[in-house]
């Protein structure tokens, strides 16, 4: 019996259609996933006016110095938002072109893109090179990571597609164009424009554009302000792209030369930074925390600043760090130098160090001792003296007798010194240190009168500050404003209430006889032809120098020494400290009206001595194992034994041996012209009575100047 023939499909059949069945099916469900995925992702999308406000990048501080200028930038630098009509069209061509020509056509992500990806990986046998759209670029800036995996690549294009169906081509290549990053901290096209080119973005040039287009690929690569070259090779190459594609002819691109293409040259960030570092921890305290950006105006003069810098660079000894302070009448910090070069050294030494100030600490020495009722004109003997064992010395190892207050200050008298202390109290000299706003602790063992005791250098410059505003006390600041991006404010200074610290005319006095300093006294280095009260200070075997003064309302501080606190041959606060506060206040005070102190220096019976000329403001303690000589090294010499009565020990050369001969004295120290005479009481002020010259005296022509400065 012969057999019917089966009713079913071959077995082959049926399994290419049950797959191809499947396949469908999975295509439809992946299909409507994707759709309820967008769907979702497009209602959980920000508002366009949400996406322009750019908080998400981080937060942007704009630092200013006084008169506007930016000083430092820190965070994401935005522009100006530009809308899509004000982008020149060159720049928006550029853009398309190089980063994604079919943006007008695809939906969101570009299928004939990928598809070129992946035969060309096939084909090649390397990686499926990147294919991100325009739209991609912007949903992955925004939300996204730029992790390289197939599931970062799905959620961007989710977003990509969502993006195109909440928003038109016009406002993606908007939002795009305001957000992407450029390098050099600059996103948006606003700001890598002023950032590299020094004007906003709405009239780029062609060029221009075409360097702007091309960093996107690599913004470190080719920054112009990292490689200049690269960067105009690279804008070659977005010319001849937007040729091919059409957007401008070989004519227009030929006729763009990138050589010529002018490159804002980078502004030089270095010692301003000490000064930025000092002030915006204080945001802290001054403002509510923020988002937002922000524009900090603070006190900072450029001009002052680049004196400033020259002036250290130009007096620090070899080896030797400098740091300077300015502050105004009102405690503004016009000037700050921290160090020689920032990018080698970022501590501060105008803040951050604290060092011992010799004898610019003798400022809080008469300050006690004439709210104790002492006068500039009351005499002093300089004669030894020992306290509880110490026994302090003077420079030129000689004691001068009855000696005024005004002369004792001037020529830095250490016996003087510590007998003020003696007389009123070490304890009540570290109060008034305290009071005028030193925060290091001060001792209180009779050497503190020669400024043993650290202090920091902006303290000290603002206790001279102090005195300069007639006792009333003096706080630097470095902040004046702080404004949004908006110009919403967010902080003013007010000047807060006026804190006196001694009677005006203590101030007075004191401002005698820093003033007498200057004029005829260890600081004369420091004048520079107006008014000037200040003091030198050196530290025991030159280690450190000081000179902190005031003149037209300015108070600058100047210190220089080695970070290892080793000596430095030479150093005097009367030297290099000296002159560079004169190079300094030489330019900062040059468009200031000179100002006559109330209290005016007469004009003096006396000089210095050679051995005062270059030690007169050092501290020598007797008890002290350094001589005050150093070696051509810096090294102090080693302090030779008391003669055989007990008296003072010889001399010594400045090779540290044998008793020098009198050939050797009298080339080291050359005698003076005339023999010191008895001085007779001078009065404070110049409107008093002036005394004839001693008998004996340098006739007027050959006598110092008096206190009435040529201006």
């Amino acid at each position: 019996m012969a057999r019917t023939p089966s009713a079913r499909a071959p077995a082959g059949g049926s399994i290419f259609v049950s797959i191809l069945k499947w396949l469908a099916y999975s295509a439809l469900v992946a299909l409507l996933a994707l759709v309820v995925a967008v769907a979702v992702a497009t209602s959980y999308l920000p508002s366009y006016s949400e996406l322009t406000k750019r908080s998400d990048l981080g937060q942007m501080i704009r630092v200013r110095a006084a008169n506007g200028q930016v000083l430092v930038q820190m965070g994401p630098s935005f522009g100006q938002w530009l809308s899509y009509d004000q982008i020149p069209p060159e720049m928006r061509a550029a853009m398309i072109s190089t980063e994604d020509r079919r943006f007008r056509s695809h939906i969101g992500v570009d299928p004939l893109g990928i598809g070129r990806a992946i035969l060309s990986a096939v084909t090649t046998g390397h990686r499926v090179s990147a294919t991100s759209t325009i739209t991609q670029q912007l949903a992955r800036n925004i939300f996204l990571t730029n992790n390289r995996n197939f599931g970062r690549k799905i959620k961007e294009g989710i977003l990509a597609l969502a993006l195109e169906r909440k928003f038109s081509k016009n406002q993606i290549l908007e939002l795009y164009l305001n957000r992407v990053y450029f390098g050099g901290g600059a996103y948006g096209i606003d700001a890598a424009s002023r950032r590299f080119f020094g004007h906003g973005a709405d009239h780029l040039s062609l060029g221009e554009a075409a360097i702007i287009a091309g960093l996107v690929k690599a913004p470190s690569n080719y920054s112009p302000t990292a490689d200049v070259e690269a960067a105009r090779d690279r804008s070659g190459v977005v010319l001849q792209t937007m040729a091919k594609n059409g957007f401008i002819n070989e004519a227009e691109a030929s006729a763009v030369n990138p050589a010529e293409i002018r490159i804002q040259p980078t502004t030089r960030q270095n010692s301003v930074r000490y000064f930025t570092d000092w002030a915006l921890p204080q945001l802290d305290t001054l403002i509510d925390q923020t988002q937002d950006p922000i524009d900090v105006w603070t006190t900072l003069d450029p001009g002052m600043q680049t004196a400033a810098d020259k002036a250290i660079a130009a007096n620090a000894p070899d080896g030797a760090q400098g740091a300077l302070v300015a502050m105004d009448r009102d405690g503004a910090v016009r000037a700050m130098v921290g160090g020689k070069d920032y990018i080698n050294s970022i501590y501060n030494r105008a803040t951050q160090a604290t060092r011992q100030p010799g004898s610019a600490f003798k400022l809080f020495v008469y300050l006690t001792a004439l709210e104790a009722g002492m006068k500039p004109t009351d005499t002093i003997v300089d004669s030894p003296v020992t306290i509880d064992g110490w026994s302090p010395r003077n420079s030129e190892r000689e004691n001068l007798g009855p000696v005024s207050l005004r002369e004792a200050f001037s020529r830095s008298i250490n016996t003087v010194s510590a007998k003020i202390g003696q007389q009123v109290g070490f304890g009540a000299i570290a109060d008034m240190a305290r009071r005028f706003g030193l925060t290091t602790p001060i001792s209180t063992y009779p050497a503190m009168v020669l400024g043993s005791s650290d202090v920091r250098l902006i303290e000290m410059t603002r206790a001279f500050a102090s005195v300069n505003n007639k006792g009333v006390a003096v706080t630097p600041y470095a902040i004046r404003k702080v404004v949004t991006a908006d110009g919403r404010l967010l902080y003013q200074h007010e000047q807060s209430e006026d804190r006196v610290l001694v009677a005006p005319w203590i101030a007075a006095e004191m401002t005698d006889l820093l003033q007498s300093a200057v004029l005829s006294g260890t600081g004369r280095a420091a004048q520079i032809g107006r008014p000037v009260a200040g003091k030198t200070g050196t530290t025991t075997s030159n280690k450190d120098g000081w000179f902190i003064g005031f003149s037209s309302g300015l108070t600058t501080g100047v210190w220089m020494g080695r970070d290892d606190a080793r000596p430095i041959a030479g150093l005097q606060g009367g030297t290099a400290p000296a002159r560079a506060f004169h190079d300094f206040m030489s330019v900062a005070v040059a468009n200031r009206p000179v100002e006559q102190f109330q209290t005016q220096v007469p004009m003096p019976d006396w000089q210095l001595t050679p051995e005062e000329e270059l030690f007169g403001d050092q501290a020598m303690d007797q008890n002290s194992a350094d001589a005050p000589m150093v070696d051509e090294n810096g090294n102090p010499v080693a302090r030779p034994a008391p003669d055989d009565n007990g008296g003072p020990p010889p001399m010594i050369r400045p090779d540290g041996t044998g008793d020098p001969s009198q050939q050797d004295l009298d080339q080291a120290f050359p005698p003076a012209p005339q023999q010191r005479q008895p001085r007779q009481p001078q009065p404070a002020y110049p409107d008093q009575d002036q005394q004839p010259p001693a008998e004996g005296s340098a006739p007027p022509s050959e006598q110092p100047e008096t206190s009435a400065y040529s201006t």
